[in-house]
């Protein structure tokens, strides 16, 4: 049932350390307590997750997970962090009961994906990739996708406007 043929190669070395890093920084971040930190875990993951693309020869989506993801989402975080205020945040209290339930639920779901993965039967690569494959994806984003892409646009332009908005509501009196 388990037949593990690996080959050591530097390709299967590179895999499994940024693996290890993404899921390293995936648990930092759940588990740390203040946000600046969480937020430079998750940034952590973030290029953790480009390297994988990269290897997957995705080089354009690498580039925007490093662009978008770990440059804006990252920086956006930590403005919204000091924007606001953390007076009197006290800690939570821990929970074992709850803690257990996830550990164990964590547990099952890596049991049932582990297994879903090794049972699959993936079919051949249908189509071959292009050589230019940026060059693909402009063209795609622009005529067929144009549509989508402009109301995403517009989309994040509020989002921003909005958390503009509520950064500087003013306080209300207590």
């Amino acid at each position: 049932m388990l037949n593990f043929n690996v080959e050591f190669t530097g390709e299967f070395v590179a895999f499994f350390l940024l693996s290890v890093c993404a899921i390293v920084g995936a648990v930092m971040a759940i588990n740390f307590t203040k946000v600046v930190h969480t937020a430079l875990s998750i940034a952590f993951t973030f290029i953790a997750i480009a390297g994988l693309y990269v290897l997957l020869e995705a080089e354009f989506i690498a580039f925007v997970q490093v662009l978008l993801y770990v440059g804006a989402i990252t920086i956006l975080m930590i403005f919204g962090i000091m924007m606001t205020k953390h007076d009197g945040e006290g800690q939570e209290q821990t929970r074992p009961l709850l803690e257990t339930l996830s550990a164990i639920g964590c547990i099952c779901l890596f049991g049932i994906l582990f297994y879903g993965i090794r049972n699959a039967n993936f079919p051949a690569e249908s189509a071959p990739f292009t050589e230019d494959n940026t060059r693909e994806i402009g063209m795609q984003l622009f005529t067929q996708y144009a549509i989508p892409f402009e109301l995403v646009s517009v989309l994040l332009t509020v989002a921003f406007v909005g958390a503009v908005a509520l950064a500087k509501r003013e306080e209300e009196p207590q």
